[in-house]
């Protein structure tokens, strides 16, 4: 058997492994781009609900909470912890990720808001 014959397909074989290797390189960078939009998306569904709700906090906890979480249902998360400490609103906020299909994981952030304090010299 001559050489020429048995290198034939190999040239096949390898453009096949490096286009897989490609492919798999483009779904860890979309897995880590799906990732890092829902970290974002929580954030901003944290902020907006804290920002909200913090007006509302001389009415009390349920008036912060019911506001703060329409603001974060809105902004696409779901709100998991809404504490009110005097004029302080502190919302934590949820997001469903699916970074590769079929799998489901979850981006959670916390955003608190209220007044700033200055010292007096």
């Amino acid at each position: 058997m001559r050489r020429a014959d048995r290198d034939r397909g190999a040239a096949t074989v390898f453009v096949l492994a490096i286009g897989l290797t490609l492919v798999a390189a483009g779904l860890a960078g979309a897995s880590v781009g799906t990732a890092r939009v829902g970290r974002h998306q929580a954030r901003s569904a944290a902020d907006l609900g804290a920002l909200a709700g913090a007006p509302e906090a001389i009415f009390g906890r349920p008036a912060v909470c019911d506001r703060a979480g329409h603001f974060v249902s809105a902004n696409g998360g779901e709100m998991t912890l809404c504490v009110v400490e005097g004029l302080e609103v502190t919302v934590r906020a949820e997001v469903e990720v699916h970074p590769v299909p079929g799998m489901t994981r979850h981006a959670t952030a916390e955003s608190r808001a209220g007044p700033i304090y200055v010292p007096v010299e």
